[in-house]
């Protein structure tokens, strides 16, 4: 048995070093979401490469580049003035500066500051280069165990009552998993308002500080939730992403309705394009719209 080959940090530090990270262009950088580690080692060479640094809050950005040994200049760029953020940002670019865009934790612009000055930039024909990394969504969707094809991001529900459940109405015969991020301090109310919302048989996941410390995450029928989140205190701490398990789909009209999509575009399209096409539409697999697309055709 052979031994595993060393992690050669080194090599591959070089590696991204020497790759191109254009000037005049906007990054958009995905950072650590509680453990600093998360890190891409390609964030790390363009933030030591930015001209300028365009964050949520300048304190806590400037904490993260220290834990790098970075000091840059910090431009703040929050929901209060991306307008006009964005329109500096862009008279930097356009002198031929690369300008990094972060937000306190995750990727900029998902519910976070940063999609107006990305909008913005684009408008003005300059160039946006996105450096993936970690997201508290996805993360939290990897390690749900909730099985399906399909997520529907919500993100954070309205304060109000009225309007929270207004959304939540709207959401009740989602399929696919729905994503939601909440606060500490209104987690409780949360959870009730799903449960009075999709019922007490559907499966919730609690993921609760993740990458951090005391990184939980909890999976359960939203009966139960309350009283998981109410037998220890500690458990209404922390930022939480939320995953509600979707609505259990009624495989007989989910068969008329692929019937009634493949007659039309049968009409006009082959097999293999009108399962391909009524697979976008109904969400369904695109295979078995394919055999059906055959049986209907009489094939």
């Amino acid at each position: 048995m052979t031994e595993p080959s060393p992690f050669q940090a080194n090599k591959l530090i070089e590696a991204v070093a020497q790759q191109s990270y254009p000037s005049a262009t906007l990054y958009v950088v995905a950072t650590p979401i509680g453990n600093s580690g998360d890190i891409s080692l390609r964030a790390l060479q363009l933030l030591s490469l930015a001209d300028a640094v365009a964050c949520e809050d300048t304190r806590n950005t400037a904490q993260l580049m220290t834990r790098y040994g970075l000091h840059k200049t910090l431009i703040a760029a929050h929901q209060h003035n991306e307008h006009e953020v964005a329109q500096k940002i862009i008279q930097r670019l356009q002198n031929g500066e690369r300008i990094a865009l972060v937000s306190d934790a995750g990727t900029p612009a998902v519910s976070d500051p940063g999609a107006i000055i990305v909008d913005q930039v684009r408008a003005a024909g300059l160039r946006i280069c996105p450096l993936p990394g970690c997201s508290a969504a996805i993360s939290a969707l990897s390690a749900s165990g909730l099985i399906h094809d399909q997520f529907y991001f919500v993100g954070f529900l309205p304060a109000k009552a009225g309007q929270r459940d207004t959304v939540l109405q709207q959401l009740v015969s989602m399929p696919a998993t729905m994503i939601f991020y909440e606060a500490p301090h209104r987690i409780v109310d949360s959870v009730q308002a799903l449960l009075q919302a999709f019922g007490g048989d559907r499966q919730i996941v609690f993921a609760r500080e993740l990458t951090k410390l005391f990184e939980e995450i909890h999976r359960c029928k939203l009966s139960e939730a309350s009283a998981w989140l109410q037998a220890d205190s500690h458990r209404e701490k922390g930022e939480f992403v939320v995953l509600i398990e979707g609505a259990a789909q009624n495989q007989e009209d989910d068969q008329a309705e692929a019937k009634r999509v493949l007659s039309i575009l049968l009409t006009e399209l082959s097999v293999k394009q009108a399962a391909a096409l009524a697979a976008q539409i109904t969400g369904q697999k695109k295979n078995a719209l394919y055999q059906l697309a055959l049986e209907m055709k009489g094939e």
